[in-house]
């Protein structure tokens, strides 16, 4: 018997809008989801937004709205992009949920009740952008590593949760099951920090700091650190601490998270467990998660993907072009899971030309139209099997049987490179047995009939075998085949059944799967981009060529800190943007910024940038603009200007 399978994705923060990063690791969980239903397991996955702590606080008062208004509006760009992305989740959870405050109130009480939770005074690197103290041990050159700022020095009295006692249980726990963390470089990883130590964690920020937060139910004027209110999300999605889908669910728990918060899932979030199973006097096992499965980054133009480089890919921009079922293709086929992988949508291109529209489009379309030339598209009873028929079904079973396997392992790249080789096997086997061919003698018409049937029969099974990646091809392949839809428990079948279509069924005139894209159009841009890229700007010209000002004529520019509160494209203008900038006036200020090409919108909101104050209005595109911001212009792009530290908007620059 099966055991139910739970798949959760991170719960995203709602400090920024969703990106490819989001989009590939909700689609894996998705994809995750789905084979084990096509496997004939119980399934439930699990997805949502994080929407406490400074960040968002922040965020929301540069807009003027309340942090509870904020969260709505960015959770739900989360919640409304996943079905255009395909994504079957069962459950949203957000962590303003009442039902989730109430959780994390009763395990916090519990915890503290069994002593693993105490006050006390502590001085650290605080980095804002993790929200969390950094050890000594995880700066980099004085630096935080993920954000490449130095940590503010913060010294207050909070409330810790007792790690460091769990450091030995949970070292021994990993070393018991090697694949509770996988891959193995991860776990690898893991362990190292072990061996470094455990520093209590600090789970609690003052309500004289900030306010946007779950109260400890032990001293409310405290609120809950984000990370101990954020974890405890996949107990709170399952009913905790009696829900039926609890006891169901809980023992086949799979996260699934980026490499980023590996130290949070493998290591604050199990010692958490263990200290509640303590607490209520039960063994750490019943409550640790199965599997923590970890994946990398995607680089695009060989840098990590982030917003201050401002290459940030938007999923729906380019699933709108070639398809979702290309675009999900193409992030599960390229990105071998554990390792990072580069994005470009050349690559996209060439795997959709490639794979989709020849490979997998032409078989589908070549045997259909034999199959209705030859047999009025009915599947026949096939005659006596060739070695040639053996082997490919040979073949198919061990195919089968990887495909089963690596998808148990997350290894997806793995799975479909196993079905394409038996796509690849069965174009082979059309242009070795010939049917055309074999059309034109009647003496060979069982030959013909076995070659069809077994073409048909492999098209089925492919069919079932892409579903997860591609459902709606799928679907649609499906009911062109006569198999009508791919339910779940299908992939169980065909391990012990076998053939998927009865001798006999009507098969209907097939569709074209994936149209060509013209490569030259697409390598035409690319190249425009890299020699752009490439192309440096003329270098300024010498001091003594260069017209002076006065002292007095500089006096004359005013220029001022600003904060960005919102940012926003223009329709039909690919290079500008419209910034709202809190300069420290009665009221906002409007500038059209030329970034649009450097900077994603959701990149500047909170930057503070530096602006000229005194420029004379202009209306570009139809907006007003109220000023200038100032940008520097190197060999690596545009970078708008920005104080180094924090600075009251309206400040002057001088």
């Amino acid at each position: 018997m099966s055991q139910p399978f739970y798949i959760t994705t991170p719960i995203y923060y709602v400090n920024a809008e969703p990106h490819l990063g989001h989009a590939y690791t909700t689609i894996v969980a998705d994809v995750a989801s789905r084979f084990h239903r096509l496997a004939g397991d119980e399934v439930r996955f699990q997805t949502g937004t994080d929407e406490h702590g400074d960040k968002i606080a922040q965020a929301a008062a540069k807009q003027g709205v309340t942090p509870q208004q904020y969260a709505d509006q960015i959770s739900g760009k989360f919640r409304h992009l996943w079905p255009e992305l395909h994504i079957s989740n069962d459950k949203f959870i957000r962590t303003t949920d009442p039902d989730h405050k109430k959780v994390v109130t009763s395990i916090l009480q519990k915890v503290y009740d069994a002593g693993d939770i105490y006050f006390a005074k502590y001085g650290g690197h605080y980095c804002v952008g993790c929200e969390r103290f950094l050890t000594e041990h995880e700066l980099v050159d004085g630096k935080c590593p993920d954000h490449g700022t130095v940590p503010v020095y913060q010294e207050e009295e909070n409330y810790f949760f007792r790690m460091s006692n769990y450091t030995e249980q949970l070292k021994a726990h990993i070393e018991a099951n090697p694949d509770f963390i996988r891959p193995e470089r991860y776990k690898n990883e893991v362990l190292s920090m072990l061996e470094q130590g455990l520093e209590d964690l600090c789970i609690s920020r003052p309500k004289s700091r900030l306010t946007w937060g779950i109260d400890l139910p032990f001293d409310p004027e405290y609120v809950t650190y984000v990370w101990f209110d954020a974890l405890i999300n996949y107990l709170t999605g399952l009913g905790w601490p009696e829900g039926d889908n609890l006891a169901k669910f809980w023992p086949g728990a799979q996260h699934l998270i980026a490499k980023d918060i590996l130290k949070p899932h493998a290591i604050f979030w199990p010692t958490m467990l263990m200290a509640l199973a303590r607490a209520e006097g039960r063994p750490a096992q019943d409550y640790l998660y199965q599997h923590l499965n970890v994946h990398g980054y995607w680089n695009v133009e060989q840098a990590k993907m982030s917003k201050s480089l401002g290459n940030v890919v938007r999923p729906l921009e380019l699933a709108e072009i070639y398809g979702v079922e290309a675009f999900r293709y193409f992030l599960l086929r390229d990105m071998s899971f554990g390792l990072d992988s580069s994005f470009s949508e050349q690559a996209l291109v060439e795997r959709y030309n490639s794979d989709l529209a020849n490979d997998l489009g032409n078989l589908f379309s070549r045997v259909l139209n034999m199959l209705h030339k030859y047999r009025e598209g009915v599947v026949p009873r096939p005659g006596p099997e060739q070695p040639e028929d053996a082997e490919l079904a040979k073949l198919g079973e061990a195919v089968l049987d990887e495909y089963w396997r690596e998808n148990q392992r997350f290894a997806f790249h793995k799975a479909l490179a196993s079905v394409w080789s038996l796509i690849g096997a069965a174009n082979k086997y059309v242009v070795v047995s010939e049917p055309w061919a074999l059309a034109k003698d009647p003496e060979l018409a069982p030959r013909l009939d076995r070659v069809l049937h077994d073409l048909c029969q492999l098209l089925a099974k492919v069919a079932v075998m892409i579903r997860p990646v591609m459902p709606l091809t799928a679907e649609k392949m499906a009911g062109v085949l006569g198999l009508g839809r791919v339910e779940a428990g299908m992939l169980l079948s065909m391990r012990q059944e076998g053939d998927l279509l009865t001798p006999g069924t009507q098969t209907h005139q097939p569709p074209a799967l994936f149209p060509r894209i013209d490569t030259k159009k697409v390598q035409a841009k690319a190249a425009k981009a890299e020699q752009k890229a490439e192309t440096k700007p003329e270098p300024p010209k010498p001091a003594e060529e260069t017209e002076q000002i006065s002292i007095e004529q500089f006096g004359q520019v005013k220029l001022k800190v600003a904060t960005v509160l919102m940012a926003e494209r223009i329709p039909k203008a690919d290079k500008i943007l419209k910034l709202t900038l809190d300069a420290g006036e009665e009221e906002p200020r409007t500038v059209v910024a030329g970034v649009a090409q450097h900077y994603a919108p959701e990149e500047l909101v909170g930057l503070q940038v530096v602006i000229v104050a005194n420029l004379k209005p202009a209306k570009l595109r139809g907006i007003t603009s109220q000023g200038m911001v100032l940008a520097a212009v190197g060999t690596d792009g545009l970078c708008v200007v920005s104080p180094r530290k924090p600075t009251p908007p309206g400040s002057p620059v001088r």
